[in-house]
């Protein structure tokens, strides 16, 4: 049965790169367009008159790390969910399979319900720890209130991803993620300007489109799941454990601190880059010139993530299919086997994203920057910065594909504490040094960046190459 149920993801005489492309070209395609879902607002934003653009860009980065962090968090019960799916469907056990799911989407639409409240009691203080120039920070509070809506269906949607590529039919959220972010688009078309007769709401009519988009993805991976009630019979009562629940939990918890931690430090970065803002526009007051103020820091910053975000979520998904196939040779009993998963995906992924690297940071950077930013002050900051992706990138690839390969092993503690100690160690004091320190402005707040990058991808090859997640049992 084993043998049987491999051949579901990996076909005969099929290579592991082959394989690996197989599983990850449709999550691929998946992630990068719900991606879109905020390069979208980015987009339209930089087309905002006048000062409202570069607000609402300057907003966009903290929204959506205070949205990572609420719903980000809890939608790590997909790393125990996909894990435990793969083993038990590699052992043949349908049932149990099912029964992982039933228990991980309960428990993501009821904590996802208390977490959105909870986000929502928080969010002023959160944005005001965060954001230091008061008028970003009310665009970033009414924005991100519409977002926060929607945590329930991401962490749900995230427990039914899990499912399906646990099994390898990754195509499945490639159809949900395609139809919400085609739907995106038109929402935020019709809501930011006020076209196709929608009332003209601004940033805020891209919190409405991304919470309508978000819902509806949740739908659709639910019809996808109607079919598959028979066999694996996810919702009986019976079904529901405290024990099971625990065992996926067990699984989730260092993942979602991992995120958390990761929102942590990348909100205390982009507290770094509204000092920066706040600098400059004090001097402009003291100056006395009047004059509109921008915050071109956070704007750069926001363009900048958005163009890097497209290569995380596609090495995310590389890390996906990894996670899969580790998760499932292991269930096989075959640890060398996982391990040759592991290292082909790395290679793969060196290979792609240094050449995309080589094209954000090297070859295409002014056209990139061009098309992202509008405003002149923000190109400027935008170039130096972006020129840092040719290094950036493949050490990005690294980490989440290694990442996401020891969560499809068992180990997610690891993965947390690593995370825990570059960021803590090495991302924010780098910050202050380079940036404020040194004097290096925008440009030192990446050179920090990159560093934490580098040596993240160093220390997961290592824990990856040692091979202690081979005698994990769950």
């Amino acid at each position: 049965m084993v043998q049987q149920v491999s051949r579901v993801l990996v076909r005969p005489g099929e290579s592991h790169a082959r394989t690996i492309m197989r599983l990850a070209t449709p999550t691929i395609i998946a992630m990068v367009s719900q991606s879109v879902v905020n390069e979208v607002d980015v987009v339209f934003f930089s087309r905002l008159p006048g000062a409202e653009s570069s607000r609402a860009q300057a907003a966009l980065l903290p929204s959506l790390i205070v949205l990572w962090f609420f719903g980000g968090s809890l939608s790590a019960i997909g790393v125990g969910t996909q894990a435990l799916v793969a083993r038990r469907e590699a052992e043949g056990k349908h049932r149990e399979a099912g029964a992982v799911l039933g228990n991980a989407f309960v428990f993501a639409l009821v904590a996802g319900v208390a977490m959105t409240l909870l986000s929502q009691w928080f969010l002023p203080a959160i944005m005001d720890r965060l954001i230091a120039v008061p008028d970003v920070r009310a665009v970033a509070v009414s924005f991100t209130r519409w977002r926060l809506w929607g945590v329930a269906s991401m962490a749900a949607t995230m427990a039914l991803k899990a499912f399906f590529d646990g099994r390898g039919k990754t195509s499945v959220h490639l159809v949900a993620a395609l139809t919400m972010n085609v739907l995106n688009v038109l929402f935020c078309y019709a809501l930011i300007f006020g076209n196709l007769g929608a009332p003209r709401l601004g940033s805020d009519g891209a919190g409405v489109a991304g919470l309508a988009a978000t819902w509806i993805g949740f739908l659709v991976m639910g019809a996808f799941l109607v079919g598959e009630l028979g066999h694996y019979t996810p919702f009986r009562l019976g079904n529901l454990s405290l024990n099971l629940l625990w065992s996926i939990l067990r699984l989730s918890i260092p993942a979602a601190l991992a995120t958390t931690v990761m929102m942590v430090g990348f909100g205390t970065f982009t507290k770094f880059v509204g000092h920066l803002d706040a600098q400059q526009a004090a001097i402009i007051l003291a100056q006395g010139v009047g004059g509109t103020i921008e915050a071109v820091n956070g704007a750069a910053t926001t363009d900048i993530v958005a163009v890097l975000k497209l290569t995380i979520t596609a090495a995310i998904a590389f890390g996906t299919a990894t996670a899969t196939l580790v998760a499932a040779s292991l269930g096989g009993k075959k640890p060398e086997e996982a391990e040759a998963y592991g290292w082909t995906s790395v290679k793969l992924g060196l290979v792609i994203f240094g050449t995309l690297g080589l094209c954000e940071g090297v070859f295409f950077t002014t056209p990139i920057v061009n098309f992202i930013a509008s405003s002149p002050a923000v190109r400027e900051a935008a170039m130096l910065p972006m020129r840092t992706m040719a290094f950036i990138t493949p050490a990005v690839a690294v980490i989440l594909i290694l990442s996401e390969a020891l969560f499809g092993a068992g180990n997610p503690r690891f993965v947390a504490m690593a995370q825990f100690a570059m960021i803590f160690g090495v991302l924010l004091p780098g910050c202050w040094f380079f940036a404020l320190h040194l004097g290096f402005g925008l440009l030192g707040i990446w050179l920090a960046a990159g560093a934490y990058c580098v040596l993240g991808a160093v220390v997961l090859a290592w824990k990856f190459r040692e091979g202690a997640w081979k005698r994990i049992a769950i």
